[in-house]
């Protein structure tokens, strides 16, 4: 940020090229002086009286902007004439430093015989005089973009930029901090301070004279740096209307047009009539503000999977349960014109290490062909009945009751080829074991296994129960053989 004084070098110019044109009408006088003294030399002592009648006198040519105004015998006139638009304009402009004129400016030159109009050209100057302000321009980038009354308004209009977005007690902290040489204490758990407030275009001041009506107080300032207007833009609510609407025929977001009507949310209700504001915002500044915020957070912990060949395809196992882990975190959060635009970790610290969860997934493809080994289909129990001829009709298989637990298991490797309800049978499973046998599970509480599945010897079908035609609870197992029925006992171990 840099402040100077503008046009005091182009003065300093001026009055040299003046100085220059001056010395120049001088040499010319000075040359014609020469010549007229010899031609008439004689003719001056003869006639002393005509001699004093040709003095030089001072006249004064007027420019403005660079541009040919006029002559004036007597300066005094025009000045009174510039004191005169001051004081006109000073009621107008009271708390400003007003001055007049300084785009005119004035070349003396030395004559015998004066021949200005001073009523004609006090009369042009009285059109072209300029009333200008001493003021202050805040520049953006190298461009002027505002104008306020002195240095004393530009630092007010930086600092109420910087309190559009932070409140007056955290910018006078963190003007505390920064002008102090002790050390910050360290953040506490879950707490937020603001780290630098970054004016993000490159701003400075210069002192100009300046048309008084472009000088604006602070707040417009701020308000024209902010938003890119001083003037609002509102919308009035017309049948129809909803918040979507209204934004997209304004070339706005909804989310832009609910941050210029604060008093508005997405399921605020519209009047017919109602005023919106809907002026597109073009600020000619940004202005970040960085904080540092430390929080305690959970570390989630990861899950892997690792294959077993140990155990089958479509089996899972946990391995290891996993468990979070614990960290201290401090963030570096960046909001732009009061939105959230990025955060980063700046520093961690590891409280508790997370444990990953590990689930063995078996790979080990399932037989569907059988053995020929059968393994008791239960778990223990005894025969309650065999096959055989009783109650006048032939049992086909053998009954198995009061087990240690109700799980029946597939007695071989096999798929399944029924798995419901077949009447008196109530809830049965038929396993082929693709080696010409096939056995049958009836009667059971409930079924666990899907037409089509692939069992290996051992895994569950279901659980023993006492559905269908049946006098308590037990399992029906019956074996086949190329398709005739065999008696289980003969291939059970």
């Amino acid at each position: 940020m840099f402040l100077k004084r503008k046009n005091e070098e182009q003065k300093d110019n001026y009055l040299e090229v003046l100085s220059n044109r001056r010395s120049n009408i001088m040499k010319k006088a000075a040359v014609s002086m020469l010549l007229i003294s010899s031609v008439s030399f004689n003719m001056a002592f003869a006639n002393e009286s005509e001699n004093n009648n040709n003095t030089l006198k001072e006249i004064y040519h007027i420019y403005s902007n660079g541009k040919y105004v006029g002559a004036l015998s007597n300066k005094k006139e025009m000045q009174a004439m510039l004191d005169e638009k001051v004081k006109g304009s000073s009621s107008k402009y009271e708390n400003l430093s007003l001055i007049a004129g300084s785009n005119l400016s004035v070349i003396p030159e030395q004559v015998f015989t004066t021949s200005t109009n001073d009523d004609a050209t006090l009369q042009k100057l009285e059109e072209l005089i300029e009333v200008e302000a001493t003021a202050f321009a805040l520049s953006i980038n190298d461009e002027m973009a505002v104008y306020v009354k002195d240095l004393e308004a530009y630092q007010e209009v930086i600092r109420k930029l910087k309190l559009h977005f932070v409140t007056e007690a955290e910018l006078n902290e963190l003007e505390a901090r920064s002008s102090s040489t002790e050390t910050l204490p360290e953040l506490k758990e879950n707490e937020t301070r603001i780290k630098e407030i970054v004016l993000k275009e490159e701003v400075s001041g210069v002192t100009v004279d300046v048309n008084p009506e472009k000088i604006v107080s602070p707040d417009d300032a701020v308000k024209l740096l902010l938003e890119g207007t001083l003037e609002q833009e509102t919308y009035k609510v017309a049948e129809g209307d909803v918040l979507g609407t209204i934004a997209s025929k304004h070339n706005l977001t909804t989310a832009e047009l609910i941050k210029i009507n604060p008093d508005m949310t997405e399921s605020s209700l519209l009047q017919i009539g109602q005023e919106v504001n809907v002026t597109v915002l073009k600020p000619l500044i940004n202005v970040d503000v960085l904080y540092e915020k430390k929080a305690i957070e959970v570390i989630n912990h990861n899950k892997k999977v690792e294959e077993s060949e140990e155990m089958y395809k479509g089996d899972t196992k946990v391995k290891q349960e996993g468990s979070d882990g614990k960290r201290e975190a401090t963030y570096l959060v960046r909001k732009e014109n009061g939105v959230e635009a990025g955060q980063s970790v700046i520093e961690e610290t590891i409280l508790v290490e997370p444990k990953d969860q590990i689930t063995l997934k078996g790979t080990k493809v399932i037989p569907s062909r059988g053995s020929g080994e059968f393994a008791w289909p239960a778990e223990g129990g005894y025969i309650s009945s065999k096959m055989g001829y009783r109650w006048g009709r032939q049992h086909e298989g053998i009954d198995i009751a009061r087990p240690s637990g109700f799980d029946i298991k597939a007695t071989d490797n096999g798929v399944v080829v029924a798995a419901g309800w077949d009447g008196t049978y109530g809830n049965r499973v038929i396993v082929d074991h693709k080696n010409g046998y096939k056995t049958t599970y009836a009667h059971l509480a409930s079924i666990s296994v899907s037409v089509g599945d692939v069992v290996p010897q051992g895994s569950k079908l279901g659980v023993m129960g006492s559905t269908g035609r049946s006098t308590g609870t037990h399992l029906h197992f019956e074996v086949e053989k190329n398709g005739v029925t065999i008696n289980p006992l003969t291939v059970l171990k």
